[in-house]
């Protein structure tokens, strides 16, 4: 499996990326790259291991870390609970690196203690998407094999059959179930074989060192399981190196950022995160690592709530937003309602899917430039963020994904493979120290995915001096009577109308055109726009044969991920059954 090698070899040239302030990638500098042996970019200098990351983390001491409702973390704290999970897990369950740990929980402080102590200790640390059903986690489970189960009393009964069928040891935190809406919270997990309560674990010695196991960069770090939005999902496999990369990145752009405003990078206070992201996305990772290396506070929420978000902002003070474009711009919505200025923010930044080119625009035109925007790329298999826009870069370039990580290199490919010119659209590869090395147990689609180093995203996208943007995934664009429609720029300009709250656009078949573009909107509530207005509108920015020929109006939200990535499957069905009604009823439908 490609993956890049652990040891750089400082003899290889590499080249100075470019676009990227010089003081970050000379050589000497904190960001200078070099060429690893299979030809791909390292950092120079920088942690190896996430083990060497969070080790550094301990001289934070009484800064706080973690804050939720359900408790408050300072770094000592937090690093003393992780190091003796992390002994637990070699001296009384035998666990030894390469070992995998499941981890599913909601975004509770100690899905970190229980991620970091399974770093410390050189096991692979599984972060499963805590909106699974039972069905889903047993594929998973089955798929990575894993000797701990650590989740959350609300995880625990979707594991358990598969727990006790094959004979794994549980540690359970916050074992009583939360309430549902009106609901009661249960008495808690009982007392079972092979299951511990966390709460039950003695109090952790502050004093105490992590257990003294050897944590190579080559080892395995992560399997993160792709989104899964078209198909059963993959266990993308970092290294240690390959995730040492990743926390890397975030710190090159947020250095970029400040010499941009013409600040010295590291200066001012740690930031003050609202992170939204599920802990078990790499969007959130992106955030944690940039968080931790400049001894910052996350605060956590249990489940979105625009109203909450901002209560949390005045009450924490917090200067970071970070989450999916869906929240962000709810949270400007309820601040708009509120009248709130959203005084201590100074970024607002999104990832996990692609930003609408309005979000900024309205940022800007209510805050102006105090707050910066950021977005970004990154995909399970780059181990989170790669790319980013931000700053005043970002309102000139909406549309952008921005530019690479020093140790990231961008090539737009054509149908064989070879670099396309500036400005041409084709396929997106990436290549760099924090790729995955590949699927786990799944070489087909690893040597699907990968050429010589390099991983195909499967997005199409063009590039104009330094800035990538992302058009449409490859299997999504419309082919209309041989002219390719990009569903993202159709969903841009449905989003601009004042009515619109979400979009999705998707192609459907067509006996003579091959394909059409179809629109599903949901649109704000008390909106009255018309079907032949919306297209109408679409008309004005694109050209006619872009504009959607049926419209399904609906009142509930459009189904997306975690991470606020359309799925698209869920509204193929609707939009097939409304295309197939007779002439003059197919290009509307409203529901409910």
């Amino acid at each position: 499996m490609p993956h890049p090698h652990p040891h750089p070899d400082p003899s290889a040239p590499a080249p100075a990326p470019a676009h990227a302030p010089e003081a970050l990638v000379a050589p000497g500098a904190p960001f200078a790259v070099v060429r690893g042996e299979d030809g791909g970019l390292l950092y120079a200098d920088g942690p190896r291991t996430l083990r060497e990351f969070v080790e550094a983390t301990w001289a934070f001491g009484d800064r706080p870390f973690l804050i939720a409702a359900t408790g408050t973390y300072t770094y000592r704290e937090f690093f003393a609970a992780a190091s003796a999970l992390a002994r637990r897990f070699v001296e009384e369950y035998g666990l030894r690196p390469g070992d995998r740990a499941v981890i599913a929980m909601r975004n509770h402080p100690e899905w970190q203690i229980a991620f970091w102590a399974a770093q410390l200790t050189g096991l692979v640390a599984v972060p499963l998407n805590a909106w699974w059903t039972e069905d889903e986690f047993t594929y998973a489970l089955d798929h990575c094999s894993p000797r701990v189960l650590l989740v959350d009393g609300e995880r625990l009964p979707r594991v358990e059959a598969w727990r006790k069928r094959a004979g794994v040891r549980a540690v359970v935190f916050h074992h009583e179930v939360e309430p549902t809406e009106g609901g009661k919270p249960t008495e808690g997990v009982e007392q079972t074989e092979g299951v511990e309560r966390y709460e039950d674990f003695e109090r952790p010695d502050p004093l105490a060192a992590p257990p003294a196991v050897e944590v190579r960069a080559e080892d395995d770090a992560t399997i993160i399981y792709t989104s899964g939005t078209t198909g059963r999902p993959k266990g993308a496999v970092a290294t240690q190196l390959a995730q040492a990369g990743a926390a890397l990145n975030p710190r090159f752009h947020a250095a970029a950022s400040a010499l941009a405003r013409g600040v010295m990078p590291g200066q001012g206070p740690a930031p003050v995160v609202l992170l939204t992201f599920p802990f078990f996305h790499v969007a959130a990772f992106t955030t944690l690592y940039s968080t931790m290396a400049a001894g910052g506070t996350l605060v956590l929420m249990r489940k979105w709530d625009a109203e909450q978000a901002l209560e949390l902002i005045e009450r924490h003070r917090i200067t970071y937003y970070a989450g999916v474009p869906t929240t962000a711009l709810q949270l400007l919505d309820a601040a708009e309602r509120a009248g709130s200025e959203l005084a201590t923010l100074s970024h607002l930044s999104t990832g996990g899917a692609a930003a609408p080119p309005d979000l900024v625009a309205r940022l800007t035109a209510r805050y102006g430039q105090r707050i910066e925007p950021r977005n970004g790329y990154g995909l399970t298999e780059t181990s989170g963020g790669v790319l980013a826009n931000y700053g005043a870069g970002y309102r000139e370039n909406p549309g952008s994904v921005g530019r690479p990580s020093s140790a990231t290199e961008v090539r737009i490919a054509g149908p064989t493979g070879e670099p396309l010119p500036e400005g041409e659209v084709g396929e997106l590869w990436l290549r760099g120290q924090s790729l995955v090395r590949g699927y786990w147990n799944d070489p087909a689609a690893t040597a699907a995915a990968f050429h010589d180093g390099w991983f195909r995203t499967g997005d199409l996208a063009t590039v104009r001096e330094g800035r990538v943007s992302v058009v449409d995934r490859l299997k999504d664009m419309v082919i209309r009577g041989g002219e390719n429609v990009y569903c993202v720029e159709v969903e841009a300009v449905l989003h601009d109308h004042p009515e619109v709250a979400d979009a999705a656009v998707l192609g459907v078949p067509h006996p003579v055109l091959g394909e059409e573009v179809a629109a599903v909107v949901q649109l704000r509530a008390g909106a009255t726009v018309a079907v032949d207005e919306l297209r109408a509108h679409v008309g004005r920015s694109l050209a006619a044969f872009k504009v959607p020929a049926h419209v399904l109006l609906r009142d509930e939200p459009i189904p997306r991920n975690p991470t606020g990535k359309i799925l698209k499957r869920e509204l193929r069905g609707p939009v097939q059954e409304q295309v197939a009604r007779p002439v003059g009823q197919e290009r509307v439908t409203r529901t409910r």
